[in-house]
């Protein structure tokens, strides 16, 4: 057992679940009315709407899994860093258009937007459900980051529930003041958040390189092939073809989850928005330096040394930053850059589980179980539905193999990139048909699904064989092509036919603002 460094971890702890629970007395609203729950009013300014959304993106998973995945793999683990600079440009239209028809209707998640926009609550339904599949995976993987750092303090004695116990008083604590506080709770401790892994990766990115001799010194002990993706060789594109691609789709699906449309739409104007993607790829230079880390601990190497071994068989690449923290710091800061993690996990789980409780509650609950149903229950419903979503993801995390939840969330990228046609191109044009799109989004679905089966669901990308030539690409991107294609052909055959469906409850000037 570390005691200093447990002592300021739990320190910390405690003092961001304070500020999670007073966070309901914070811009004071109707916590009754599912917009103030769930989105915090519409009510938050600059400041908080770039901690709140980066908190949200950049989870405790990403500390863990991009220098996990760059100590394992090399190269390809950058694929995180373009894919974050790619994604505020594309958005930078679209998200303000998304904000103001929303706001002109009084939708709550994207698939309210895709019922309105198509006049088809079963096309909302399905866009709900592959919002809430491919959310509960995602939420299971920021327990996990719990989950290493807790086991890295010494919590490692017991067996079954007791071996398990920190993680679930985590739980515990995160299930409360997300039902007391709503999205208001993950908005206030993202500044914490934010400011604890700042001053962590600075540590680690300046300490860490000094006592091995420097960036030369790391790189040159690094072996080439870890340094630079293999070249095309006999037709084969391999990684070069697989790099771009997996940036690209990544960074199309990024804004398509329920957490980061709940984050968005809790801004209060499109002109907040714009300010903050301006200034939101600051977040994506401190990846590049997470993503470093990666280099500088197979240059330190972390996983040979004897008291790291232990956790190394059972975590793995994920221990590779939190090895660092344990061997180059003292006990008093490893709490620190662990309880970074820690609270890292704890925004993006509430903002996860709270993006997912909305999607039930409006799309499934209120469109098909009680549509008459009143405000105060439409909002304990979707508290409810919140801490549905969490224990789930604890039980995932505690009963099976990490393995299975990072391959889940692999598909759910996958997944969520087929309600691109029916939401994103949903905000520019009413030219699709709702039947043409849900015959798509199912061909999309299916292919990435068997596709991602062809690996046991272990790989993010699949090689295609066309004119002599091997192109490996992001399964997710494959799909959507199928998608497109698909929901292409099928709205021109029924508007050829004359079956059209012209209802659409938005006009052109919603999405002006």
């Amino acid at each position: 057992m570390h005691v200093v460094a447990t002592a300021v971890f739990v320190a910390l702890f405690v003092l961001v679940s304070i500020l999670g629970f007073l966070s309901a007395r914070w811009r004071r609203g109707d916590l009754r009315h599912l917009h103030e729950w769930g989105l915090g009013g519409r009510r938050f300014g600059g400041w908080i709407t770039w901690f709140l959304i980066g908190g949200d993106l950049y989870t405790a998973y990403t500390f863990i899994a991009v220098p996990a995945l760059v100590f394992g793999a090399g190269a390809l683990g950058f694929f995180a860093v373009p894919f974050t600079v790619l994604v505020y440009p594309l958005v930078f239209s679209i998200l303000p258009r998304f904000w103001s028809v929303t706001k002109a209707h009084g939708y709550v998640t994207a698939a309210d937007f895709v019922a309105g926009r198509y006049g088809s609550p079963t096309l909302a339904l399905v866009v709900a459900l592959t919002g809430i599949v491919a959310t509960m995976p995602y939420i299971a993987l920021q327990l996990v980051g719990i989950q290493v750092v807790v086991a890295a303090l010494g919590f490692t004695g017991g067996h079954g529930l007791l071996g398990d116990l920190p993680l679930i008083v985590a739980f515990v604590v995160l299930a409360a003041f997300t039902y007391t506080s709503g999205l208001r709770a993950p908005a206030s401790i993202a500044v914490v958040k934010d400011l604890l892994v700042y001053i962590t990766v600075a540590a680690l990115i300046v300490v860490v390189p000094i006592k091995l001799g420097g960036f030369g010194a790391i790189f040159a002990s690094i072996p080439r092939t870890h340094l630079l993706l293999p070249p095309v060789k006999a037709g084969n594109l391999g990684l070069q073809s697989l790099y771009p691609t997996l940036a690209l789709g990544s960074a199309l699906a990024l804004m398509l989850y329920p957490h980061a449309t709940t984050a968005v739409l809790a801004a209060d104007s499109p002109k907040t928005l714009r300010r903050n993607l301006v200034f939101l790829p600051a977040y994506s230079m401190l990846l590049g330096l997470i993503a470093l880390l990666g280099y500088v601990a197979y240059a330190a190497g972390v996983e040979k040394l004897p008291d790291m071994q232990p956790y190394f068989r059972r975590y793995g690449p994920q221990f590779a930053m939190p090895g660092l923290l344990l061997h180059f710091f003292p006990g008093w800061f490893v709490g620190v850059g662990f309880a970074a993690v820690a609270i890292g996990a704890l925004v993006p789980a509430a903002i996860m589980s709270i993006g997912a409780a909305n999607l039930f509650t409006r799309n499934i609950y209120k469109a098909y179980i009680k549509p008459g149903c009143s405000a105060k229950t439409e909002t304990e419903v979707a508290k409810l539905v919140s801490l549905m979503v969490k224990f789930g993801a604890l039980l995932f995390v505690v009963y099976l193999p990490v393995k299975f939840a990072i391959q889940l969330q692999l598909l759910g990228g996958v997944l969520v990139l087929q309600t691109l046609p029916a939401v994103g191109t949903g905000l520019y044009t009413r030219w699709f048909e709702p039947k043409a799109l849900l015959l798509g989004w199912a061909v999309g679905l299916c292919w990435g699904i068997w596709a991602a089966s062809r690996s046991g669901f272990q790989q993010s990308g699949y090689a295609l064989h066309l004119a002599g030539f091997v192109i490996p690409a992001y399964i997710g991107l494959y799909a959507l092509a199928w998608n497109f294609l698909v929901a292409i052909a099928a709205t021109a055959l029924l508007r050829t036919l004359g079956l059209a469906d012209a209802t659409d409850a938005t006009v052109t000037a919603d999405y002006a603002g």
